[in-house]
């Protein structure tokens, strides 16, 4: 008899080989999604998802070679399986001149990890005062015990933003559109200034997504989402990217491992799945949310409606130049009243649930207060501002729901 494998039953080595990227920059949106990390998936119209923290080795030559290049394939379940690859290789396909991805337990986490890559104690960096609020706490409280001081600047500086920029200034953090008051940055004129000078940018585009903004194209070098939001779509799981330039994507990957990050498999699985619709999906959140925001601009009770895509935005004209579209996401201001007034438009609206996220299938609406966290800017406004989420919904519901939401709250003050 020939000699016995040492594991019955396994005939060929099961670390897998990680395949190369293919280009897809010739193809059209959809056929991108479509096809989009399936090199992972073999004969199957998706990959498998593959639960692993142990990887077997069939031999010590196979363990020493997986020792020299860890990335190429298995090595340990925390580097990913095939699951993992699939997502972070497609959304590396869907941003031009991307090096790589890699997968954060959140959106916060992705931020986390992508400052801490390009910043050492007794650097400074400069965060738009729009920035999402758990981007500040995480600036102000964890960056700082770490030595690295954070200073907020005007998001509507444009090139102006080089008379923020000090010696030690080593990173600059850009949200545009910004997630509460909707402001958009100058992202050519920023990266320029902040390149010229050896300065890493970071940009969180859950906004837009890759298929409305491609913000490597215009000079960012790492770009963040939260893929909880509008790739996901579901509000079903929580889970960040980051996605960097040739240039950073070492440091990146570095902060990745160091920090100990991790995703499940199953839950790469579900963003799969809602990536493939992202288009289909994103069309339908704008469309919505422009023919609700055109509406609220004619509503007596609206002082103003902040949304980009809107020819009323005062950053309308950047925001038409740079991105290839809106979503779903925009916000109102009210003409008169405080915050306790909002909950007689709010408390009993039937199609909008109120909530924290967005990107969902879902409407949601929320009460903002920017001045209870701005620094650098201040907003004078004649009453309370309301972010809408505008999910998948008929239109015609959802303006009948904010129709009658703003009759209640418009009955608070007389006639």
């Amino acid at each position: 008899m020939g000699r016995q494998p040492a594991h019955p039953g396994r005939d060929r080595r099961v670390t897998a080989r990680r395949p190369p990227l293919t280009d897809l920059s010739a193809l059209g949106t959809g056929t991108k999604l479509a096809q989009a990390g399936r090199a992972h998936a073999h004969d199957m119209v998706n990959p498998p998802v593959a639960r692993a923290s142990t990887i077997l080795f069939e031999s010590l030559a196979d363990l020493d070679a997986a020792l020299k290049d860890p990335d190429a394939g298995l090595y340990y379940g925390r580097r990913g399986t095939q699951t993992h690859w699939a997502l972070e290789d497609a959304l590396t396909q869907l941003e031009p001149g991307a090096a790589g991805t890699k997968l954060f337990p959140s959106g916060v986490a992705a931020i986390a990890a992508s400052l801490i890559a390009c910043l050492d104690a007794g650097d400074e960096l400069l965060v738009s005062d729009s920035a999402y609020e758990p981007t500040r706490t995480l600036a102000d409280n964890l960056l700082g015990r770490l030595g690295i001081t954070t200073r907020y600047y005007d998001p509507c500086c444009g090139d102006a933003i080089a008379d923020a920029i000090s010696e030690k200034t080593r990173a600059i953090l850009l949200e545009s559109p910004g997630s509460l008051s909707f402001e958009v940055q100058d992202l050519p004129a920023i990266t320029a200034i902040a390149r010229a000078r050896g300065i890493t940018t970071v940009i969180d585009n859950t906004w837009a997504t890759p298929l409305r903004l491609q913000p490597l194209a215009l000079g960012v070098d790492i770009s963040v989402q939260a893929l909880t939001k509008y790739v996901a779509g579901h509000s079903d799981l929580l889970m960040g990217s980051a996605t960097a330039t040739p240039a950073m994507w070492p440091k990146l990957k570095a902060a990745f491992y160091r920090l100990g990050h991790h995703v499940s498999a199953d839950d790469c699985a579900l963003v799969l799945r809602g990536l493939r619709t992202l288009n289909l999906r994103l069309d339908r959140h704008e469309q919505s949310a422009l023919a609700i925001a055109r509406w609220l601009e004619t509503h007596e009770a609206v002082d103003r409606v902040w949304h980009p895509a809107l020819p009323s935005h005062p950053q309308h004209a950047l925001f038409s130049r740079d991105f290839a579209g809106a979503t779903g996401l925009f916000a109102f201001v009210l003409k008169q009243g405080s915050r306790p007034h909002t909950a007689a438009l709010i408390d009993e609206l039937r199609h909008f649930g109120i909530g924290f996220s967005w990107g969902g299938f879902e409407s949601l609406v929320l009460p903002v207060e920017l001045d209870r966290i701005r620094t650098a800017t201040t907003t004078s406004l004649p009453g309370p501002i309301i972010r809408l989420s505008i999910g998948l919904e008929e239109v015609d519901d959802l303006i009948a729901d904010l129709d009658a939401g703003l009759a209640r709250y418009q009955a608070q003050f007389g006639a």
